[in-house]
């Protein structure tokens, strides 16, 4: 098994990779590379570019960025990771067929590993067509099935997609972030039915990430385990995460699990909810991330593509609440 499969398996924190844009929205590939730098030093296994918190828009061709900022990533990470091999590099795959295909060999091209693949371009496609499309994907470059929520633009998603999605080969891993612990136990419950052991599991339920990682997911006499996370959250303080993950991993499976790591699910929870403006439906997330890694001088500003995409009335206040609030989770000390 190659390298990177054997870290996927074994559970990662996979960070979401922001855009660092300057005040005046032009693209500042230092600050670009720095992120990048941080999240490998940080002990982070994985990196996510061009997915949600990278913003769709560095599609349009007024932006032209989506080659541009997987170039840079791909070369960074081969620059100052010393096992780039084992590196999980995995590019954000969009749209319909044609465009999804077109990114996957870019993606191959550069040295991306695998493929998160949204399907919010097929909305209203029959689940079948979602299937034909993973499968047609998944011949050019492994992929990650990724069940959005539907608060983002996600869609409700069957027991019976997930169990056939589990029959792509080229299946590699699968994003379980539909906010929804019905909707989670159906992916864990497919993966099992469809007896692959080499498919990783991973959380994308910002709101119950601990959890998630803790929990012993039984089906059918068979133990299934949320290895790590693919996360926007991870996005920031992400030296802690890592850390998290660690601990985690040296107490899962006891018969008993102390009540401390509950608090700190509510903490992660209440520190996510802050960050991503759960409060007001989610629209300032990217500058909420944007906003935490400006205050620890990662990002020279907060700005996005979309120049109206700001924080939301009070969000700064929250970030600076949460932080304050739980020291533990913030990773300031490592930054410095």
């Amino acid at each position: 098994m190659q390298r990177w499969k054997e870290r996927l398996l074994h559970g990662q924190v996979i960070p979401a990779l922001p855009l660092a844009l300057n005040s005046d929205g032009s693209w500042s590939q230092r600050h670009q590379r720095g992120l990048v730098r941080y999240y490998a030093a940080a002990g982070a296994g994985g990196l996510a570019v061009g997915v949600h918190s990278t913003q769709f828009a560095i599609r349009d061709p007024k932006h032209g960025l989506y080659e541009p900022l997987l170039r840079l990533a791909s070369q960074t990470i081969r620059q100052c990771v010393p096992d780039s091999e084992g590196f999980i590099a995995i590019a954000g795959i969009c749209g319909g067929l044609q465009q999804a295909i077109g990114e996957a060999s870019l993606a191959r091209e550069l040295g991306f590993q695998a493929g998160l693949l949204s399907l919010t371009a097929l909305a209203q496609a029959p689940e079948e067509q979602l299937l034909e499309h993973c499968q047609h994907v998944s011949q050019v470059i492994p992929i990650v099935g990724f069940y959005l929520q539907s608060a983002v633009g996600g869609r409700v998603l069957s027991y019976e997609f997930w169990r056939k999605l589990a029959d792509i080969q080229n299946l590699v891993a699968i994003k379980i972030a539909p906010f929804n612990r019905y909707f989670t136990g159906d992916v864990v419950r497919a993966v099992v039915d469809s007896g692959r052991q080499d498919l990783a599991l991973y959380t994308g339920n910002d709101d119950n990430i601990i959890v998630d990682l803790l929990t012993p997911f039984e089906f059918s006499g068979q133990t299934r385990w949320i290895v790590g996370g693919l996360l926007g959250q991870w996005g920031v303080w992400t030296r802690r995460a890592v850390e998290l993950l660690e601990e985690i991993r040296s107490i899962r499976g006891q018969d008993s699990v102390p009540t401390r790591w509950l608090r700190r699910n509510v903490q992660l929870t209440d520190a996510n909810a802050a960050i991503f403006d759960a409060s007001h439906g989610f629209s300032g997330c990217i500058p909420g991330i944007h906003e935490v890694l400006r205050r620890q001088g990662l990002l020279p500003s907060i700005r996005c593509l979309d120049e109206n995409e700001v924080l939301s009335p009070g969000q700064a206040d929250e970030i600076t609440r949460i932080s304050s609030a739980y020291p533990d989770l913030v990773d300031d000390f490592f930054v410095k």
